[in-house]
């Protein structure tokens, strides 16, 4: 009998990628617990638009070049996030001098952007969330408002997608959204992708960002979700799992640790997510947490500022939770 713990990645090796979002300083805070339980990394800011191209044609990869660096030296695959986004993309991207850009000159911007990127990162990543967060939450119309869609119209996410297959012919290329489970949002994200499908777009694959609470979404509509895009004959990755202890309309800030009652249901739900992951491995390509630990994450301050949240599998002291023994003892 051994008491060596049994890491994520070992346990989910015959399943899944598991994956974490990183920045440079959670690299080195958490480094031993980041090369002991992941096998795959996504950048949680540090490839977003306004990061790697804050001026046109001034690109600045140091930052994220330490994490490719990191995942090299560590023998880890990447997770592309994002290279289109209506938030963190700076306005040059949408101006000509004085007056908003062209249908034109926005698409040669956003292709530049992408031969730069995806040349200067190719080997190492399996997969690029192209497009983030493009479809409307509620009411009748299907692609959210965007200085992307406003000036480009409404095939810019075609375009997007034919673009990144252009530049990078290999890649696994993904539509990415939160809110995915939800019914409603749900059948949206499911008739742009079918209808990008039905015109040839070269879209692979379509990312369950996963930030999920201790009641909603339910399992039922998180196995509808999975089942309905998985039907357009897509890969499938969870890109972004947390689960938080506090639904999103609950304001209190009166805790400064999480109850045991929060722990045992967040355990208990982990432990359901992670049991119909496995079950529908044949379409998932990788499950991705959005942080290492409780130690940071950024449900700390959001939607209730000056809130700590306790979303992880492992504790602030990266120590794992119930939650951890709950999704690694299924053998």
């Amino acid at each position: 009998m051994t008491d060596k713990l049994l890491t994520l990645k070992d346990a989910y090796k015959d399943y899944f990628k598991i994956g974490v979002a990183v920045n440079p300083g959670t690299l080195e805070r958490d480094d031993e617990l980041i090369r002991t339980h992941f096998n795959s990394l996504t950048a949680e800011n540090h490839m977003k638009p306004e990061e790697l191209q804050p001026e046109e044609g001034v690109f600045t990869f140091d930052k994220a070049d330490k994490i490719v660096e990191y995942a090299k030296q560590n023998n880890m695959m990447m997770r592309g996030h994002t290279l289109l986004w209506h938030n963190q993309t700076p306005e040059w991207f949408f101006k000509d001098g004085d007056k908003e850009a062209s249908r034109e000159l926005a698409l040669e911007r956003l292709k530049t952007h992408m031969e730069v990127v995806l040349g200067r990162y190719s080997d190492q990543f399996y997969a690029w969330d192209v497009c983030n967060e493009v479809v409307e939450d509620h009411g009748e119309e299907l692609l959210r408002e965007s200085p992307w869609k406003s000036i480009i119209g409404d095939d810019y996410v075609q375009k997007a997608f034919e673009l990144a297959r252009e530049v990078n012919p290999n890649m696994t290329l993904y539509y990415n959204d939160y809110n995915e489970s939800h019914p409603e949002k749900r059948d949206k994200i499911y008739t742009m992708v079918k209808g990008l499908l039905d015109k040839g777009t070269p879209i692979d694959a379509v990312g369950l960002q996963a930030h999920w609470g201790l009641e909603d979404p339910t399992l039922d509509n998180i196995r509808l979700a999975i089942e309905k895009y998985a039907s357009l004959g897509l890969k499938l990755s969870v890109t972004e799992m947390d689960v938080s202890v506090f639904n999103f309309d609950d304001k209190r800030t009166d805790l400064t640790e999480p109850t045991q009652e929060m722990m045992e249901k967040q355990a208990e739900r982990y432990d359901q997510f992670f049991s119909l992951f496995r079950e529908y491995k044949e379409h998932i390509e990788s499950v991705t947490l959005w942080a290492a630990s409780d130690r940071y994450n950024w449900l700390n301050d959001f939607p209730v500022r000056g809130r700590k949240n306790w979303p992880m599998l492992f504790d602030t002291n990266n120590q794992p939770k119930e939650s951890f023994h709950r999704v690694t003892s299924f053998n």
